[in-house]
């Protein structure tokens, strides 16, 4: 028998805006009730002082904010609670997304003195899309500007009338002395609360109707049906720092957090089964000890004396040490030395983990954020894009093979942090979330692996396509003696836009006449399609037409940017006996594609986001002032509560990569925002001149 079976399982994220209160929070839980060895962990915890337990990294000491997500556990009334304490930054919001994936409920927290802000829209809108289980805690009711019945309104407005008091607090202000049960006799929530949790089921709301309240089994069955349904978002109230409210709210964790075998989750059968499925069926994991394993990473950590740490969600079987397991980023497999059990940056040795554990497994390379083990595949983690860039170099000459370990170091921990090399330019590019998320990344490089980096402005990810149909050819011939090279391709070019069904595109008999074959990559948008007629080009020579393709998408035409959403057809050309080979067809495509893309009217990409800016009432006329000189399109603006509106807006991602300090000059610090990418839209005309009369394209023809 396992040690603890699903349903003793809490999984929960502590989640929301910056300064929530939410490492404070699990630092409390952890200095308050036993973990599972017996007693507490004793150790003076404040996120001011440096001394916090959850926010032990250097980078975090410093700034005083959570950067990475932290696993903790305790236990209390039979049950084992992790809970996930994660960044309440938008420039950090990928450690958040990671979490969300490991858990089964998230404990949004809502700092009663500042209302809803940024990121708390943004976490309860990741947890309601994820199907998970969502608790809203208003924390630091303690605070002189705390009003429960205005921000229970606020909270009921922006997140929905499913929003319903489980407890409400017994004083405000520094009068909080206690909560009181919504369920109590007397409440004035009671029948509220009690009619929520009744409507997901037929018979219990009848016998309601009827005078027969449900108690004990029937109404802790109940709510876990109403919170796996979304029909229930418990709200509670504590202080974290003085502990008012504390074990109610773990009370309600219990009570209302699904537990691990609730939520309903897939799987795709990695290969053929003994029980008759084939690879890529789709199964519906059994939260089972004795089944199959399914673990999926959720969090990669580099850690100082361990190296790497993967942080595994188990979903089905056992796991245990000295197992060979398959992994879905491995071809050969995983062999589990150790599993640990996580204390924020502590580890203990355990001997196994069952379904709905979260542990970690040191030193095993092969695994990345969202591999799945077992022999099953799961659904991959995704994460937002990033979109702000920083040309870099290493500020000593002999550091760049320590920068490039460095650099692969940090996007192993982080998947919104990318490392590439621009062919044309021939820098270094990092990307980020934003401007503060790179500073953060130069610090822990900086003190971690000694290394130091200069950097140039930011860089954004612009795409080039085209608006037009267009061709032509281009023939590549030399002769120098000896065999020479020779290759001639003709190519047409069409627009080929997100969304157009590739298969159906391109078997058009009315578009494509001559339609042989075609191939699609979908990172990039594009389709080649095989028109030719005769074997006027061998088809042995098609890959490297097609990587000449690549190659120059790669390396952009007009301004040195990713080419995306074209269509070619190659229809004609010409081969000679001898001087024909690979490389002249490569070059061949390459130079073609150049040519007609030229003519096909080209145009550059930028990226568009969606802005949500929470500033102080007094200030919402000086972002609106701001947001057309940055060519953006305001879509409208809330309340958000303790004397605070957030204006949405969507804006072109080059105008805001510095936005930050704009903001606090405006507002005095007291502003926020978070960005999320939208979509890719066509620069206007006088900015797409500036960006392309600033690249410097060389003529590369080989």
């Amino acid at each position: 028998m396992p040690k603890y079976a699903p349903s003793d399982i809490r999984n929960i994220a502590l989640c929301g805006h910056g300064g929530a209160g939410k490492t404070t929070l699990a630092d409390t839980l952890l200095n308050t009730f036993p973990i599972e060895t017996g007693g507490t962990v004793k150790k003076l915890a404040s996120v001011d002082d440096g001394t916090s337990i959850c926010d032990f990294d250097e980078e975090e000491k410093a700034h005083k904010y959570t950067i990475e997500s932290s696993v903790i556990h305790f236990e209390q009334g039979g049950k084992l609670f992790n809970i996930i304490d994660t960044p309440g930054k938008p420039d950090f919001i990928g450690q958040t997304i990671g979490a969300l994936n490991g858990v089964d409920t998230a404990a949004v927290i809502v700092n009663a003195s500042s209302g809803i802000e940024v990121n708390t829209r943004r976490v309860f809108a990741e947890a309601k899309k994820l199907g998970l289980g969502r608790i809203i805690v208003l924390n630091k009711m303690d605070d002189d500007k705390a009003n429960f019945e205005k921000l229970l309104k606020l909270v009921k407005d922006v997140f929905g009338p499913e929003c319903v008091p489980f407890n409400t607090p017994d004083g405000e202000g520094g009068n909080f002395k206690g909560v009181q049960s919504a369920l109590a006799d007397g409440s004035p929530y009671k029948d509220a609360l009690l009619e929520t949790i009744v409507t997901v089921d037929e018979a219990a709301m009848e016998k309601y109707l009827e005078g027969e309240v449900p108690t004990g089994d029937e109404l802790s069955a109940l709510i876990q049906q109403a919170m796996l349904e979304g029909a229930l978002v418990p709200v509670v109230c504590v202080s974290g720092k003085t502990k008012v409210g504390l074990n109610e709210m773990l009370e309600v964790f219990a009570q209302c957090g699904l537990a691990p075998d609730k939520i309903k989750r897939n799987a795709n059968s990695a290969a053929n089964n003994a029980s008759g499925g084939a690879a890529g069926d789709e199964v519906e994991i059994k939260h089972d000890a004795a089944g199959q394993v399914i673990a999926q990473v959720f969090k990669t950590r580099i850690d100082p004396f361990v190296q790497k740490l993967s942080f595994l969600r188990v979903y089905s079987g056992t796991l245990k040490n000295g197992q060979s397991l398959a992994a879905s980023t491995s071809r050969r497999g995983i062999k589990i030395a150790q599993l640990f059990q996580m204390q924020a940056n502590e580890n203990k040795p355990i001997d196994e983990a069952t379904p709905g554990m979260i542990v970690a497994v040191a030193k095993l390379e092969e695994l990345e954020t969202g591999t799945t083990l077992g022999d099953c595949i799961m659904e991959p983690i995704v994460f937002p894009t990033p979109m702000v860039g920083l040309s870099a170099s290493p500020k000593s000459r002999g550091d760049e093979a320590k920068l490039s370990g460095a650099l692969m170091k940090v996007s192993q921990e982080d998947p919104t942090f990318t490392v590439e090399r621009n062919e044309q330019t021939k820098q270094l590019v990092i990307t980020g979330m934003s401007e503060q998320h790179l500073l953060v990344v130069q610090e822990r490089l900086k003190r971690r692996d000694k290394v130091e980096l200069d950097t140039k402005e930011p860089k954004i990810a612009y795409r080039e396509t085209i608006q037009s149909n267009a061709d032509g050819m281009y023939r590549h011939k030399k002769q120098s003696g000896g065999a020479g090279q020779f290759g001639e391709v003709h190519i047409r070019m069409y627009p080929f836009p997100k969304g157009t069904d590739p298969e159906t595109y391109a078997t058009n008999k009315g578009q494509f006449p001559s339609f042989k074959n075609f191939t699609y990559d979908e990172a990039t948008n594009f389709l080649w399609v095989d028109c030719i007629v005769g074997g006027v080009i061998p088809s042995n020579f098609f890959p490297a037409i097609e990587k000449g393709f690549k190659e120059r998408m790669n390396r952009g035409v007009i301004a040195g940017y990713q080419v995306q959403d074209v269509c070619v057809e190659l229809y004609h050309g010409k081969y000679h006996d001898v001087d024909s080979n690979e490389h002249a067809f490569r070059t061949a495509g390459s130079m073609a594609f150049k040519e007609v893309f030229q003519k096909a009217k080209p145009a550059l990409l930028e990226p568009i986001v969606k802005m949500e800016i929470t500033v102080p009432m007094a200030n919402v006329g000086d972002v609106n002032s701001d947001l057309p000189n940055r060519r953006g399109r305001p879509l409208g603006i809330d309340d958000a509560g303790g004397g605070m509106q957030t204006i949405t807006a969507e804006v072109p991602l080059a105008e805001v990569t510095t936005y930050n300090r704009t903001l606090a000059s405006m507002t005095g610090g007291q502003g926020s925002y978070g960005i999320e990418f939208l979509r890719y839209d066509i620069v206007p005309g006088n900015v797409q001149q500036q960006i392309i009369a600033s690249a410097q394209l060389a003529d590369d023809e080989e």
